[in-house]
């Protein structure tokens, strides 16, 4: 690395790890490009869970897995369903993720991923305290709502975790102490056996946060591409000095890939090979129009459908599911309808529901490792001026400030 303290930096990724990236970088006083094909954040972050989880981290790979494999695997409405194909990425990254499955492994990710996302709530409200972002900020907590007795002993099991690791204020609720936290609750016709409350936790709107974020970084002098495709690279004794784009050659002292799934691509041309793979999730986004006590304030987790609610202002995004089906954005029509059905059985009064589906119906691509761990950092084999800031899978929002400031650390 170069010895001055304020280098060129170059970015690539204008979704909120991209962003927050550019913006830990610019606080430092470096001279930062950033680059994407699409606009800010309009990318996977366009319209994710919406969900600022940092306290409830518990990381996809647990031993839970193990139980389910069979219905993952046959059931086309498991909310977690791999679909395996002839691609060798896919069952290296699926054996990897197997191993993975055990109590030890996960509940080291969990104490990782709760000191990143501890970071990641102080980079936030750095942000929002020295910023007037418009974002549709919610802080008002976070209810995860289980089935049945067993799923709620193990939420139980895993509070006891996080709680001893310094996470902040959990309590498990009944169900009726959980319609008292969320009276919308009392209007559903869905039925579960208690809750896992966190007072602390907020929700966002990850699109406009994106969007006023690149607004201030260009405020700052920092440059922000768009529409700015990658291409290839001009690489040197062992250091990369430019990147090749569609719009021309930007040189810099050193990159940061935060691309997301597209990091694996990018990488490629390097001899790069990291272990990504795609979780795709659907989203609708829905407007309420129904009285006000029928919808929820507080963010509410479905945990046995794996569907979260976030309350944006007068909408309510709803999101989910996990497939491992490769790199597909088509958006099938049965999904939305799981959304659809489990948005009507929660809040049946809240919103049209019979629209859902001409709502924003919404596919991303959560780049995620076989752990959870995200990859930050320089990578083995790659030059010595490049280093990864992707793979945080369906926490990429709540990682994202946390992530960044490391990144900025290890450049500084």
């Amino acid at each position: 690395m170069t010895t001055h303290s304020h280098q060129r930096i170059c970015v690539l990724g204008a979704g909120i790890v991209g962003l927050t990236t550019a913006w830990a970088l610019a606080n430092l006083g470096h001279s930062v490009t950033v680059i994407d094909r699409h606009g800010p954040g309009e990318g996977t972050t366009r319209a994710n869970g919406a969900q600022l989880s940092y306290a409830h981290v518990q990381p996809l790979a647990n031993p839970s897995v193990w139980k389910q494999l069979p219905s993952l695997l046959t059931q086309a409405d498991s909310p977690l369903r791999w679909e395996l194909q002839a691609d060798p990425a896919q069952w290296g990254w699926l054996a990897q993720f197997l191993l993975a499955c055990r109590q030890g492994r996960t509940d080291r990710t969990t104490r990782e991923l709760l000191t990143l996302a501890a970071e990641s709530r102080q980079g936030y409200d750095a942000l929002m305290a020295g910023t007037d972002i418009a974002c549709e900020f919610n802080d008002h907590g976070k209810l995860v709502l289980y089935p049945d007795a067993a799923s709620l002993k193990a939420a139980e099991r895993q509070m006891g975790l996080q709680r001893a690791l310094g996470a902040p204020h959990q309590r498990l609720l009944s169900a009726a102490e959980a319609m008292d936290t969320e009276p919308a609750l009392r209007h559903s016709s869905a039925t579960f056996a208690g809750a896992l409350y966190t007072p602390s936790e907020c929700a966002v709107d990850p699109h406009l946060l994106c969007v006023g974020l690149a607004e201030r970084l260009v405020q700052r002098g920092v440059r922000v591409l768009g529409s700015t495709s990658v291409q290839g690279w001009r690489v040197s004794g062992g250091r990369v000095c430019a990147v090749q784009t569609s719009t021309g050659e930007v040189e810099a002292d050193a990159f940061v890939v935060a691309l997301g799934m597209g990091s694996r691509s990018v990488l490629k041309p390097l001899g790069l090979r990291l272990p990504l793979y795609p979780l795709k999730g659907y989203s609708v986004t829905v407007d309420l129009n129904g009285p006000d006590e029928q919808a929820p304030r507080v963010s509410v987790t479905d945990a046995a459908r794996r569907v979260v609610f976030a309350r944006l202002g007068n909408r309510l995004r709803v999101a989910g599911m996990v497939e491992l089906v490769g790199e597909r954005l088509d958006i099938a029509p049965a999904r939305i309808q799981q959304l659809q059905s489990c948005g009507a059985s929660w809040w049946p009064q809240a919103a049209d529901w019979r629209q859902a589906a001409q709502a924003s119906p919404w596919a991303g691509l959560r780049p995620a490792t076989p752990t959870g761990l995200p990859l930050l950092g320089r990578w083995p084999g790659a030059p010595d001026n490049l280093l990864l800031n992707t793979g945080h899978g369906p926490l990429g929002l709540t990682l994202a400030f946390g992530s960044a400031q490391r990144l900025a650390r290890l450049l500084a």
